[in-house]
């Protein structure tokens, strides 16, 4: 038995339905033309507002707003949401910011603010790093009541001279020295100043490098400081590029020096 063939509309009612198709689409389209034509003008979406959520330590919601609100434009609709964010982020102290649209006429920004970690570069200049090893600029007065140390270096080795800073603190803890600044030149030579003004040259060589040449110092400097009578806080300045030891000054003694590989 043979299977029979469906059958075909007839052309006719295939252009009626094809048409009726395409009329339904452009009436679609076209009523979504005007409902955005009229959302675009219509004064209810109309941006009325900015809320500031997150960090505002530095900032004021209210400063923030003013700063920001005039270089925007458009209604809830049609803002540019990421020129909204490089304005926020373009305030000082301002790390990140995420702008929302918040019906029917606000945005609302969540603000994440540079925690200073260090003041970056020579003294004078109003920049410093962040705890990420980032270098931004900002009023330095805002920060100097946290007794920052200074740290300096080619900007994109930040990161490293910061992971430096850090490693360097509990290792002189116990000697009761502190860091005071922390100067990585372009050629990679490391120099260290102390809370007493004493000044260490690291010298040049990996992190791992430099470190151990450092471990070697604390762990003999009040060994050869008090040979002298003198305690480490007495440290003038110390050179560490030597191969097998290291060479000192101390406060009250003219010259003094120390074999590491002995003491």
């Amino acid at each position: 038995m043979n299977a029979a063939l469906p059958q075909q509309q007839p052309i006719d009612v295939r252009l009626m339905n094809t048409t009726a198709t395409v009329l339904f689409a452009a009436g679609a389209v076209l009523l979504a033309a005007a409902f955005s034509w009229w959302a675009v003008r219509h004064p209810l979406f109309a941006l009325s507002g900015i809320t500031v959520e997150g960090e505002v330590a530095h900032n004021s919601a209210v400063t923030l707003r003013a700063n920001v609100a005039p270089q925007l434009s458009g209604n809830f609709f049609t803002v540019d949401l990421q020129r909204a964010r490089d304005a926020f982020e373009a305030v000082p102290w301002v790390r990140q910011a995420v702008v929302r649209r918040q019906f029917p006429n606000r945005l609302r920004v969540r603000l994440q603010e540079h925690q200073p970690a260090a003041l970056w570069g020579p003294e004078g200049e109003a920049r410093l790093v962040n705890n990420f090893g980032e270098v931004f600029e900002a009023n330095v007065g805002d920060a100097e009541q946290q007794d920052l140390p200074r740290l300096s270096g080619p900007d994109a080795e930040a990161p490293q001279v910061l992971a430096m800073h850090h490693a360097l603190v509990p290792l002189l803890e116990p000697l009761d020295l502190g860091v005071s600044e922390l100067a990585l030149t372009r050629r990679g030579s490391w120099t260290l100043t102390l809370d007493t003004g004493g000044v260490v040259e690291l010298g040049r060589g990996t992190p791992a490098e430099v470190m151990a040449r450092m471990q070697r110092f604390v762990q003999t400097l009040t060994q050869v400081t008090s040979k002298y009578a003198r305690t480490p806080e007495s440290l003038m300045s110390a050179d560490l590029r030597h191969g097998d030891g290291y060479a000192i000054r101390l406060r009250g003694v003219s010259t003094a020096g120390a074999d590491a590989q002995k003491k």
